[in-house]
């Protein structure tokens, strides 16, 4: 259990917990002594199993629906999270993010046939479970008794599935955020010129976001990311109902604006399912998360593509727009998760994209975003 009365807990944790109950997040209080207190059988433990297979027997319902799985290939699905089959940490983070997004296969109850099952229900939000545990214990391999274990401050769990994990500092030391970044580096092995293990990467192959917080301020980055990618979330739209809890969202600090913002719950399952992408740099699989600016533009996009199609005063169609972009803003990532967003929606999914360059370098670009994603782009 948290110091209830540490600065870190009093003006970081506690407040981040709350925000997130604010906008529809359940909360279960951490233990470090006990792992049936986080439900768990022991704390090397990642996964929320009975969590996990209840939501799958929920989510995962017929045509006249009705729950069709059984424990057996529930047994088989989660066996698919808990072993990846990849050795290394990014290669097991992307196999898990395209389980998450895609879902397994198993064999279907009528003729045999392969079926998808899902982990996560992104069309309706309301039927998944949304949980956050602090100061959530995870033993690596080489931890003995009760020493040598880690212990993230907050874990974000969808479906029993550790999606988000949160690092808080105390506002008034001298570098928190550079603090709380490092913890998650060492957290998930990832620190630069660190070769012995110091984390538990087992937790990080399912997390989608990280988060340095010191309450005023607020990084959100994602695993393998390094200092300077750990970026500010400094807008709160699409605005919902629920995140005016906050009050005048101009007046919001940066955590709770993040929360609000990337950590909603119908926002972080947007980000996961339409707005992450792999790629490779340097010989290194590299993950990419949207920037707020980028999250804000697509949607505006689709804001603006579902209007009624009426003409307005000019004669144009109102469905019409810009976005405008500075040289290096990632316009080639938005137009990627602009296409995927489409996709999921049944009002748009049907249209055919055309993009238009006036320079062969930047068609060579988006051609190589696209393929990101699996986006087929047909050349003119």
């Amino acid at each position: 259990m948290p110091d209830p009365t540490s600065r870190e807990y009093t003006q970081v944790e506690h407040p981040f917990i709350q925000s997130l109950q604010q906008v529809g997040w359940d909360y279960l209080e951490g233990d470090t002594g006990v792992p049936y207190l986080t439900e768990r059988a022991s704390f090397r433990q990642v996964l929320l199993v009975d969590r996990l297979r209840a939501a799958l027997s929920r989510i995962n319902i017929d045509r006249a629906g009705n729950p069709w799985l059984d424990d057996a290939r529930i047994t088989q699905a989660v066996g698919r999270l808990q072993r990846p089959g990849k050795p290394k940490l990014m290669a097991a983070n992307r196999e898990i993010t395209r389980l998450l997004i895609k879902g397994t296969q198993v064999r279907g109850p009528d003729d045999g046939k392969a079926v998808p099952v899902h982990y996560i229900d992104y069309d309706h939000p309301e039927r998944n479970d949304f949980l956050v545990v602090n100061q959530f214990r995870v033993d690596p391999p080489w931890a003995a008794g009760n020493v040598d274990y880690v212990v993230p401050d907050l874990v974000l769990f969808v479906n029993g599935i550790p999606l988000v994990v949160v690092e808080c500092k105390r506002p008034d030391l001298e570098n928190p955020l550079t603090e709380a970044i490092t913890q998650l580096l060492r957290y998930s092995n990832c620190r630069e010129g660190v070769s012995e293990p110091e984390g538990v990467e087992r937790l990080f192959r399912h997390a989608q976001l990280m988060v340095a917080t010191c309450f005023e301020e607020a990084r959100l980055g994602t695993v393998g990311a390094s200092y300077e990618h750990f970026l500010a979330w400094k807008d709160v739209y699409p605005e919902s109902k629920t995140c005016r809890v906050f009050g005048n969202p101009t007046g919001l600090s940066g955590q709770e604006t993040l929360i609000a913002g990337a950590l909603h719950p119908e926002h972080l399952l947007d980000i996961v399912r339409n707005f992450t992408l792999f790629t490779q740099s340097g010989g290194r699989l590299i993950k990419i998360v949207p920037r707020y600016q980028q999250f804000r533009a697509v949607h505006k996009a689709v804001e603006r593509l579902q209007r009624d199609p009426g003409e307005g005063r000019s004669g144009i169609d109102r469905r019409s727009g810009i976005i405008w972009h500075t040289q290096g803003s990632g316009k080639s990532l938005v137009m990627v998760f602009l296409i995927r967003k489409m996709r999921t929606l049944p009002t748009l999914r049907r249209y055919k994209v055309v993009l238009m360059t006036d320079r062969v370098k930047l068609e060579d670009q988006l051609a190589e975003t696209a393929a990101l994603t699996g986006e087929p782009l047909e050349r003119a």
